[in-house]
């Protein structure tokens, strides 16, 4: 797999942030706080083994030079108390001196001796990994699993919610009870039919429902491995939890996060869903759908993938119904790593060409996403040509309906009000006006996107302008 941005859409975080998010910052801190493990105050309260902090501790040195002890516990997201008890170790092994002390006992910058830049080379050789120290991989477990959808006391999404996040979709209501169903169940759900009916868009804004945060770890030490988890892309802090930054009393291993949101379509192989070794660090990367968990991860056009859809789909499902996934590195150990996500499927073919039978019993809800209603994409036409800024024609929106789509028998999919009125932009700009939505500008846009014979002559429609 290559670089994370090249295999996965990220969603947009602005989209989730309501009005006066902000200024409701203090008031939430408490309870956001909460979600955050406790700091540890010692080496040992951290879970990890006393050589491998005095290693980070060494290594971020080495990289600095003489280096502040506030510094250092930021970078390696420390309490100051459990720096402190590895620096006094290390001075008294004359491994690192006191290279400075201004007016506090805080106010101190440390450097390296000659046997700490021996020890740091010995470090760097097993390792070269520096940054926040790891979280153990029973403590990665547990939260996950406390953070998880399933638990009994989690939040269910409720209809007027679901309303509201779906109000622009033109869905029928009994498409929008089964998707309902399919949320309150937490099992995965597969969403299909023809391509353009909106099904991704209506995807990814299941993600608005599921956006109480959650802890994730910068790093996890795994069988003395580091697999590094937080990605910023992914992992979006919340505008009233960025006051908890400097917390005392939180973890600072731990990034409080949005339930991420993880899309993957055709570009989906075998080894993106195994760890891989990073060439700069030299450490492990999570794969995708693990970057995913306590979150939404979405497989686009199932079918289509560089791997067979039926071992994918077995392989994440059993992962999903165990909690566990055995995951590889690149020709070395399996390690189990926790998986719990709400899985999402979208396919344009018919489930049953995609996946046996035994695997589409295992997909709690299979959900058919079709043509609108006249009056549904009337209204979606509309909506966008409000978001554009563009006075919607009444007799226009006849003319797309009556005589493109129905003359030429195209559905009604959700895909093509923004692709026309995208066009009908490019058109406008181009010649250097403003974007009207008439019938010669929808014509012009029709017979771009469908071919310069798809349009009926706009001139010979009598009354219809």
């Amino acid at each position: 797999m290559e670089v994370l941005s090249a295999s996965l859409q990220i969603a947009n975080p602005d989209a989730y942030a309501g009005p006066g998010e902000a200024a409701r910052g203090a008031a939430l801190e408490p309870e956001l706080a909460a979600v955050l493990p406790r700091q540890p105050r010692s080496v040992r309260d951290t879970g990890l083994e006393p050589r491998f902090v005095t290693a980070l501790v060494i290594k971020t040195m080495h990289a600095g030079g003489k280096t502040a002890l506030s510094v250092l516990t930021g970078r390696l997201r420390l309490s100051i108390s459990v720096v402190r008890e590895v620096l006094q170790s290390l001075v008294v092994e004359q491994q690192v001196e006191v290279a400075w002390c201004g007016g506090t006992d805080i106010d101190v910058h440390y450097q390296l001796t000659a046997f700490g830049q021996r020890a740091a080379a010995e470090y760097l050789a097993e390792s070269r990994y520096i940054g926040p120290a790891p979280v153990t991989l029973d403590a990665w477990r547990a939260q996950v699993q406390a953070q998880s959808l399933r638990q009994p006391d989690a939040l269910r999404v409720a209809p007027a919610e679901l309303q509201a996040a779906l109000a622009d979709d033109g869905l029928e209501p009994g498409v929008r009870e089964l998707i309902g169903a399919a949320l309150h169940s937490n099992r995965p759900l597969m969403l299909y039919g023809p391509s353009g009916s909106g099904k991704t868009s209506l995807a990814r804004k299941l993600a608005r429902l599921r956006q109480e945060p959650v802890a994730v770890p910068y790093a996890v030490l795994v069988n003395h491995e580091i697999v590094q988890l937080h990605d910023p892309a992914l992992h979006r802090t919340p505008l009233q939890a960025r006051a908890l930054e400097d917390r005392r009393s939180c973890d600072a291993r731990w990034a409080l996060c949005r339930r991420p949101l993880v899309h993957t379509g055709a570009e989906l192989a075998r080894d993106m869903l195994e760890l891989r070794i990073d060439a700069a660090s030299g450490v492990l990367r999570a794969p995708p759908h693990l970057l995913a968990n306590n979150g939404l991860l979405i497989i686009d056009d199932l079918g289509r993938q560089r791997m067979p859809a039926a071992e994918a789909m077995h392989r994440l499902l059993g992962a999903l119904e165990s909690g566990t996934d055995h995951v590889s590195v690149p020709g070395g150990a399996s390690h189990a790593l926790p998986f719990d996500v709400a899985l999402v499927l979208a396919t344009s073919l018919a489930p049953e060409a995609v996946l046996d039978e035994s695997c589409l019993r295992r997909i709690g809800y299979r959900i058919p996403v079709g043509p609108l209603s006249d009056s549904a994409y009337r209204a979606l036409l509309r909506r966008q040509c409000l978001l554009r800024g563009i006075d919607a024609d009444e007799a226009a929106i006849d003319y797309l309906i009556n005589e493109l789509h129905r003359r030429t028998r195209r559905p009604l999919l959700a895909a093509w009000p923004h692709e026309l009125l995208g066009r009908i932009a490019d058109f406008a700009g181009f010649a250097g006006h403003a974007p009207r939505f008439d019938v010669d500008s929808v014509a012009r846009a029709w017979s771009s996107l469908f071919g310069s014979g798809a349009a009926p002559e706009p001139g010979n429609l009598g009354d219809v302008r």
